[in-house]
């Protein structure tokens, strides 16, 4: 028998999603989001913070938060489930500058927000989507565990390049809402588990003057028993918990070194296995 994994309490769907910039327009998210049961990750900047409130001219659309507010909205968020995460401490192209600045914008954002939330942060988004392999290097090097890319797969894959996260579309996809159906309805032919993974920017919304995209998605995707609502780390931590596990040579003997309860399928057989636990499956 095979063995695959499953999300927590046994469910095969997982949803999480990513939003940029740290912008005024995440407030109105994030209450769509936890009236819909749903988890979010925060990629901020920590250069673009101020003191004291901000005066935008009239109509301006991108509006960062000031810091004083930043720490009120997230640090709430946090406490609902959401995740706040790094997006560069400026928003460079990280593909275009030296490894050194490329480690100051990394280190200078953790260190920023990690004051600001009192908690370690090591995830992160990459600004404009770009990458290299040297920024990959230089971000393992700084302690980041996954980085967000702008690829639409199109798809529902557990990620493989933690470095090199893809995404299954932007909430601006033509598909949407057949992505949500098929994740949602259609039959498993394989046993694998699904990964819904969206991202975007919150000010888009407005921009475009269609919250009813991300309202539509919520209603339709969230309070759901069949779904596993998570922030990007944990998936991150969950997944690599599973992956942690190690198993006996004919696959009837399993054992958790992980501080997370795993769950699993084997067979016709739902396993979990708790954190130091060992267990017989068949």
């Amino acid at each position: 028998m095979m063995n695959y994994m499953q999300f927590p309490d046994g469910k095969k769907k997982a949803l999480t999603l990513s939003y940029d910039d740290g912008v005024q327009q995440d407030i109105r998210m994030i209450e769509t989001l936890d009236k819909h049961g749903i988890k979010c990750t925060f990629n901020i900047n920590g250069y673009s913070f101020e003191e004291d409130e901000r005066s935008y001219a009239e109509g301006q659309i991108h509006r960062r938060m000031a810091r004083r507010e930043a720490i009120e909205v997230y640090s709430k968020a946090i406490e609902n489930g959401h995740e706040v995460a790094t997006h560069g401490y400026s928003h460079p192209f990280l593909d275009k500058i030296p490894s050194e600045m490329v480690a100051y914008e990394i280190v200078e954002d953790r260190k920023c927000l990690e004051e600001m939330f009192g908690n370690v942060i090591k995830g992160h988004a990459y600004p404009f989507g770009t990458t290299s392999d040297q920024v990959v290097e230089t971000l393992r090097n700084c302690g980041v565990l996954y980085a967000r890319t702008t690829v639409a797969t199109k798809r529902f894959d557990i990620p493989t390049d933690w470095l090199r996260m893809p995404t299954t579309c932007h909430h601006n996809a033509p598909e949407l809402m057949q992505l949500v159906d098929a994740f949602l309805n259609e039959p498993f032919r394989y046993p694998h588990s699904r990964l819904f993974y969206l991202w975007g920017h919150t000010y888009e919304f407005d921009t475009n003057n269609n919250w009813e995209v991300i309202e539509k998605f919520a209603e339709a995707i969230g309070n759901r028993d069949d779904v596993w609502y998570a922030n990007n780390m944990q998936v991150y931590e969950y997944v690599e918990a599973y992956r942690a596990l190690q198993f006996s040579s004919n696959g009837n003997v399993v054992y958790n070194p992980t501080a997370q309860t795993v769950w699993f399928s084997s067979g016709n057989v739902n396993v979990k296995v708790a954190p130091g636990e060992t267990v017989k499956i068949r």
